[in-house]
């Protein structure tokens, strides 16, 4: 159970815990209170999920929930951070919010064992309660992020949509409330599943290295967007490139045609 039942104030323990982060330039107790004062639903804890939500937890984000209806395998242990050999059968969601506890008790973590689609995100999202600050996506498939787009638009919720695969990576922040796109207007139609889920992690390999930056480089800009409200990758894709050591900023608006974002 987290420790850090105040909002807007931080505990000794967490001042502590947070200091060489506080002394930073440009983030100071503010920012790493708006950070306690967050939550996150992220979904998938796999590859991505495991750095992003480990470096969020560390750094003192509030509350963090995981949303995931697989199980570990032997093969995830290459680069799924949170898990052991141990863990092996047991869902990602549960065992990476306790793991997540472990790491830091200041913060509140937990599991739900479910796979998001339109019609239960009202519910898994907790709407009733109240609006989640950011959702992170760090699925695998296209299918998939299509349907979190979707959910994010209809709820008016930041969507951080990461993915990794081989030696490559793509990052992007959208804010649908500001209608300045979305996942749809960069990436267009998903025709069908089949065709959408060509290539994944499972299919088409993925090297360690690249799972782990990538999360990181979605845990920076939820830091970012959390902690200072900045958005370091306004109306910008982050492509990454592992094999080149490259990385590149590509710019992209809002499709007035869009069929998910255009009309909100």
């Amino acid at each position: 159970m987290a420790l850090s039942l105040e909002a807007g104030q931080l505990l000794d323990e967490e001042l502590l815990c947070y200091a060489r982060q506080i002394l930073l330039d440009g983030w100071d107790i503010d920012a790493q209170i708006r950070l306690k004062s967050s939550r996150v639903v992220m979904i998938g804890a796999g590859g991505l999920g495991c750095p992003a939500s480990e470096t969020l937890v560390r750094a003192g984000l509030g509350h963090i929930e995981l949303i995931d209806d697989d199980v570990i395998e032997a093969s995830n242990l290459q680069r799924q951070t949170l898990f052991l050999p141990e863990d092996i059968g047991k869902h990602k969601a549960l065992t990476a919010a306790q793991m997540l506890a472990r790491i830091n008790p200041l913060i509140t973590a937990c599991g739900a064992v479910a796979r998001l689609k339109e019609d239960n995100a009202y519910e898994l999202l907790n709407m009733a309660a109240v609006k989640p600050d950011l959702l992170l996506d760090c699925t695998d498939n296209f299918a998939t992020r299509d349907v979190i787009n979707r959910i994010s638009v209809r709820y008016q919720i930041p969507l951080l949509s990461a993915s990794a695969i081989a030696m490559q990576g793509q990052l992007a922040l959208y804010e649908p409330h500001l209608n300045t796109g979305c996942y749809h207007c960069v990436f267009g139609s998903v025709v069908s599943d089949t065709e959408s889920d060509e290539r994944t992690c499972a299919n088409s390999g993925v090297l360690a290295s690249t799972t782990a930056i990538m999360g990181n480089l979605q845990a920076n800009a939820a830091l970012q967007y959390l902690g200072l409200t900045k958005n370091p990758l306004k109306n910008k894709l982050l492509i990454w490139d592992g094999s080149q050591m490259q990385q590149r900023l590509m710019g992209y608006r809002q499709d007035k045609a869009c069929p998910v974002c255009s009309s909100h």
